[in-house]
């Protein structure tokens, strides 16, 4: 089913009530749109990255589904990296739910089966136009993953190569490493 989104803001996007419903709106290009569902492998695999890069013992938190604005867009990275200490607090100390305002410095994307390489790539390099210091773009079906640093050229990657993490986080991973979280243990 589509839904026909009248252009808008960001300022009145941000003010819909079901841009946090799932799967999640997204504010590219002045468009609103949804994001495309994930099914069994995004969902193991997200679940999988959120696990190991918070159990590296940084001073990172890794969030699945955040809501990043930033840059006059709204994205909503299936991974996004954010130092503790950038995290924004309400007057409790608590996390804001609202999500973040800033690019954080690793976004995540897993290609979903019906979704754009193109856009998803859009959103990556408009994080790392902004601030993100690393880009993953995982592709099941392909079993490779682009990377996108902040400073040179995207490289892709695959089977036993070595994956580029945050300088602070101590986790390596090689792709097949990656994809084996897709197998029935």
């Amino acid at each position: 089913m589509t839904i026909a989104v009248p252009k808008t803001t960001l300022g009145e996007f941000l003010k819909l009530p079901y841009i946090n419903e799932s799967p999640a709106w997204e504010y590219i290009n002045s468009e609103v749109v949804q994001k495309a569902m994930g099914g069994g492998k995004y969902s193991l695999l997200q679940k999988r990255l959120v696990a190991a890069i918070d159990a590296a013992g940084s001073n990172y938190e890794a969030f699945p589904e955040l809501r990043c604005t930033f840059g006059d867009r709204s994205v909503v990275p299936d991974v996004a990296v954010v130092a503790n200490d950038k995290l924004p607090l309400d007057e409790n100390g608590d996390i804001i739910s609202t999500g973040i305002e800033f690019a954080p410095p690793w976004v995540i994307e897993i290609l979903s089966p019906d979704q754009s390489q193109t856009k998803v790539t859009g959103n990556i390099l408009h994080c790392l136009r902004n601030g993100s210091q690393l880009g993953w773009l995982i592709d099941p079906n392909e079993r490779s993953i682009i990377v996108y640093p902040a400073d040179s050229l995207p490289s892709l990657l695959i089977e036993t190569d070595v994956l580029p993490v945050l300088e602070d986080i101590n986790l390596t991973l090689c792709v097949n490493d990656v994809f084996a979280w897709l197998k029935r243990k």
